[in-house]
């Protein structure tokens, strides 16, 4: 049974990336892939153990109300002002910062990918070549391919500034965008609606 086990789970995995060329997917070689509690498909497993993030809105009633703390590396869901969720978060770092301010969430894309930042590996093998590519000053050479970066469960706020899935080195970290944990991405993600404020400190 527990070989059986073992086969359905590849079996579902190669499905689920067959149309891609060998090694393109996202980040595949460059670290441990996320088990679905702690970040999603795509990126390496958190730099540091998560004992922060949590979840009590399921059931909760109440306007929605999300606070970034930049200095803090966290955010806070509220509804109708009680707290609910705490998620640890990545912002933007110093050059490319998350700008403070009173915003609204614009956009929420399930499947989003960033047009501008992703990776650069070898067609053929699937080898990295530029894990922190962007595509306006990185150019993929002969043999060469750019896949863009997966930003499950988007929440755009900002221009083009959003939270979302990501890795999560323990520090600013990001272009600007807000990364999450894949579990509270998708908590905030499926309690958010076009229009609720998000306030970045």
């Amino acid at each position: 049974m527990k070989y059986f086990h073992l086969f359905c789970t590849s079996l579902l995995l190669s499905s689920c990336f067959n149309s891609l060329p060998p090694g393109s997917d996202y980040m595949a070689g460059v670290g441990p892939v996320h088990r679905p509690t702690s970040g999603g498909p795509h990126h390496p497993a958190p730099a540091i153990p998560d004992d922060v993030s949590y979840w009590d809105g399921d059931g909760v009633k109440g306007s929605p109300l999300i606070k970034i703390n930049r200095r803090e590396q966290k955010a806070f869901f509220y509804k109708s002002g009680v707290l609910v969720g705490v998620s640890r978060i990545s912002s933007g770092k110093e050059d490319t910062g998350t700008p403070a301010g009173p915003y609204k969430i614009s956009q929420k894309s399930k499947d989003h990918k960033s047009s501008v930042y992703g990776v650069i590996k070898d067609k053929a093998t699937g080898e990295m070549v530029n894990d922190n590519a962007d595509i306006r000053v990185d150019k993929p050479a002969a043999g060469q391919a750019f896949y863009n970066a997966p930003m499950p469960y988007f929440m755009r706020f900002n221009g083009g500034i959003g939270m979302h899935t990501g890795y999560l080195p323990g520090y600013a970290a990001s272009h600007g965008c807000v990364r999450m944990p894949h579990h509270m991405a998708e908590k905030f993600f499926d309690n958010v609606e076009v229009g609720t404020l998000v306030i970045v400190e």
